[in-house]
Formats: C-alpha cells, structure tokens, sequence
C-alpha cells in the first residue's frame, strides 16, 4: 500500500508541474525569481548543500543549478513514481524517487532546503518534521506555496468545480501553519506576500505588474492578493559559523579595495562584520575603515581590538558635526584603495551578496556597482511601506529630471572606482549622502551595473536605526534638485561636479 505522505505529495508535484507547463507563460521567469529569492534568502555559500523536494520533471532544478554555478552540491526528489517525472538534467545533480520520507534520505543533513507547492492541509505535520530532522543545524527552510487567501484563486477553483474540475489541493491557513512549525521547534519563522504575476493577467500587463510586485508584497491590505507566499523558517541555532568558505576569485582586484563603513553605537556589529569581510574578501581587502560618528557605546574600544587584529583595518573617529553623511564623506576621503566599497555596519547578513559586487567590478567595464534593493530579484522583507512608496516616488521623478534608468541609487552598498570617489561633492549631512553618491556617478555618465541583494530591516537585536522618513526626506530632494540645477544651468551646489577630480587629501 502506497504512504499516504508520499501519495499526497506526489499529487501535488504532479498538479504543480502540469499548471506550469500549460497555465503559466512566463515559468522560466518566475522559477528564476524565485531561485533568485531563495538564494538571498538564505544567503547561499559555495560548498553548501541543498535539497530541493518535489523537483519533478527538474524545471527548478536546472535554474537552480545555473545560478549557484555548480558551486553547491544539490539533491532533489520526487514524489511520483511513474516516467512522467524525468530528470533532464546535466551533471552534479543528484536525483532520488522517494517512495517514502526520509528513505533515501535518512541520516543525511542539508544546509538548505527548498520544496514549492507542497503544503497540504493533510500532510503539513508530517513533512514538516521530516524537513527539521533532515535540516544541519542553523539549516534554512523555504517554501514557496499557493497564497490560500488570494480571492482570484477561490473564485478560479469554485469555477473549475461548477465545470467539473478540481483543485485536488488542502491549503492551510496561516494561524494553523504558524502553530505547526512553532511545535516543531523552528526559529527565525515568517511568510510574507510574493509574487503579483500570475494568471489571468495578459501577458503585455505582466512586466508592469513585476515592476510593481516588490509594492504591492509590502503594501497594507492589498498584499493579501498576492499570488503566492513565500515560508521561511530555521533550524536552531539562530548563528551558524562557516568555516574555511574564501570568496575571493578574482586577481585583477587583489588589495585593491577600501571598505567605508559609518559606525554610530554598533559595537554589537563592526566586530562581526569586519572579521568576516577579512574572512571571506580578505584578498580584495586594500584596508577596511571604519568611521566612528560619535558612539557613546563601546564601539570605538572595538575597532581599536580589530585594528590590533589586523593593520589593515584603520579607525577613524570623527569629531561633530556628526552625521552619517559626514561619516560617509571622511571615510571616501581617507580611502586609498583603487576601488572604494561603501556599506553599513549591519550588512552582515549581505556579506554572501558582496560577491556579486565584486564579480562585475573584475569585469573592467563598470565604473559603479551598486546593490539594488528593488531589482526584479531582489528580496525586500519587513520594509515600512511608506518608505517604499516614498523611495519608489523619488526614483521615479529622478528618472524624469535626470533621464537615468536605474532602480536603486539610495542604498549604502557600493563598489566605486578611485576616480569617481576623487569625483563626487559631498554636502549632505544624513541619508541623504546616498542619493550623493548614487546619483552623482549617472550625472557624470559614468558606466553604472546594478545587482540584486536583499534588504531585511532592521530588528531589535541589530540597534535602532535613526532613520526618519520625514527628518531627513528633504535632504534628498535638495539633492535631485541641485543635480538638475547642474545638468539643465550647470550652476547650483554641484556645479563644479565632473570639472575636475577632488583631491583625496581636501
């Protein structure tokens, strides 16, 4: 007799992949958002192993493959039995046809572990547990499944029954699958809103739809018609050390990066953050210098331990006017390194993410990489919503008055070449000083590549951000408006912007 578990995952795979084959037109774009996803999400290592469930006829499964570039050793299962799930797929893949759970699988442990569309109301209990037993510890868990409480699905799945369809699937509600991994001991658990493209969309509404997706997950009330959810949950302990990973690959940068990071009270973070920088980019590393704005907490005794550690890292301490702004602007004109990399003290999440900053700097082609918060890969969680709109509205009067066509110049997470940090005029005292050296680079027509990252926001545990919206919005309006002044008179606070490269001692 067939395990029930397994007969209903397989009905569910099965389900899932005939919809994607005949229901969704635009599949290998959404399977490369959602592997996109998955990897920022759990902010994906070389040499750490996956285990994808349901992978059926391997459509994932080669997406997957090609984004982690082979780099990490991936196993995936299906539930059915019979041909209809065939493994397409080239080498360094692992394939298994489970007739039971954990079966094949038994004793193994994987970093990581990925499944779409198998949560059922039936059979949740019991995958559930079997994923916790089979996770390392500190392993990672994402699921992607169907949004049970998107009233467009209800009313396809009534239709389909009037005309003798079904919709074999039991989608669980979200109080039931909250107690469910709460009473399996998973931390770190949350489901957000995804993914706002899906059928019965005509395919010419799709790409505004996407483009509008990272607003309308974060967005009060509407977020609940999202198409599907995104279930993230973590095997304790909350901090797992990777030990032995060196991200660095490319010789053509080999010291030749300074790395500015504004610190006010982060005695919590620089520590961490700098020793996994030397850790992983240690050969990209011309110095690390971190700026401390007037902390009142113990950081700067910390930066003096990790500068005893390491003569690469150099402290700088500032006297006020204080500022993130002013912080940002000292460190750029300390930095002697042939490229200059900009990020915030609690970034470490983002470390794994550095890498592809670093890869298209080697490409030689790049004058500025900036890490995009609202890519169509990018992964945005916990973001206040009127941030977003307040940042989305800014880019898009900037891309009018300014003509440029990126998505993300505000975020602190930038790779610069020397000469166009010799470049820039610093004036503003806050935030604002992203929109500086974001915006400043387009003016110049210097040659700018964006990359996806994820941006979770700041939790209890990271600090308190001092960031306000209505504090500090005028500063970036001041920006964009000085910067047209400059493009349309060439007058204005940045006149003299691209006349000549400033000094790195003024």
């Amino acid at each position: 007799m067939p395990d029930p578990l397994i007969a209903t995952l397989a009905l569910r795979e099965a389900f899932r992949d005939d919809y994607w084959e005949r229901r969704d037109p635009i599949i290998d774009d959404r399977l490369l958002w959602r592997a996109q996803t998955f990897r920022h999400t759990v902010h994906l290592l070389p040499g750490q192993t996956i285990l994808e469930l349901g992978g059926g006829r391997g459509r994932f499964t080669r997406v997957l493959q090609r984004l982690t570039k082979g780099e990490n050793p991936l196993t995936t299962v299906t539930f059915q039995q019979e041909e209809a799930a065939t493994f397409d797929l080239h080498g360094g893949v692992e394939h298994v046809r489970a007739r039971q759970l954990p079966g094949p699988l038994a004793g193994r442990k994987f970093d990581c572990i990925v499944a779409m569309d198998l949560l059922d109301d039936q059979n949740s209990a019991d995958l559930l547990q079997i994923v916790h037993d089979l996770l390392a510890p500190g392993g990672e868990v994402v699921f992607y499944e169907s949004n049970p409480w998107n009233p467009v699905r209800s009313l396809r799945a009534a239709t389909a029954q009037l005309f003798g369809g079904r919709d074999p699937r039991r989608l669980l509600n979200r109080k039931k699958l909250y107690e469910l991994i709460s009473e399996i001991g998973f931390i770190r658990v949350y489901a957000v809103y995804n993914d706002f493209v899906f059928a019965p969309l005509p395919r010419r509404a799709i790409w505004w739809f996407r483009n509008l997706s990272i607003l309308l997950e974060n967005a009060p009330v509407v977020s609940a018609l999202a198409g599907s959810i995104l279930l993230h949950a973590q095997k304790p302990p909350r901090k797992r050390e990777i030990v032995g990973v060196n991200l660095f690959e490319h010789e053509v940068l080999r010291g030749a990066v300074s790395v500015v990071i504004p610190c006010r009270n982060e005695e919590m973070n620089i520590g961490v953050l700098v020793r996994k920088i030397l850790e992983l980019y240690g050969g990209y590393v011309h110095e690390v210098i971190p700026v401390d704005d007037g902390s009142t907490d113990r950081t700067r005794e910390v930066m003096a331990a990790l500068a005893a550690e390491d003569a690469r890292v150099k402290p700088l301490h500032r006297t006020p006017p204080h500022g993130v702004g002013h912080a940002i602007a000292a460190g750029l004109r300390a930095a002697r390194g042939r490229y200059v990399l900009t990020m915030d003290c609690d970034f470490e999440h983002l470390l794994p993410e550095l890498r592809d900053l670093f890869d298209a700097g080697a490409q030689g082609g790049y004058d500025v990489v900036m890490g995009s918060r609202f890519s169509r890969h990018s992964v945005l969680l916990n973001y206040p919503f009127m941030k977003i709109v307040a940042n989305r509205t800014f880019h898009g009067l900037a891309r009018i008055l300014l003509g440029y066509t990126i998505r993300d110049v505000t975020n602190n997470l930038k790779l610069m070449k020397r000469e166009v940090v010799d470049a820039l005029i610093l004036q503003q005292p806050g935030f604002a000083v992203n929109a500086e050296t974001g915006l400043q680079p387009v003016v110049l027509g210097c040659k700018v590549r964006e990359m996806p990252i994820s941006w979770i926001n700041r939790t209890p545990g990271m600090g308190t951000s001092s960031f306000r919206l209505v504090r500090v919005g005028g500063g970036y309006w001041r920006v964009l408006a000085g910067l047209w002044w400059k493009r349309l008179f060439q007058t204005g606070p940045y006149r003299d912007l691209g006349c000549k490269p400033r000094s790195p001692q003024s």
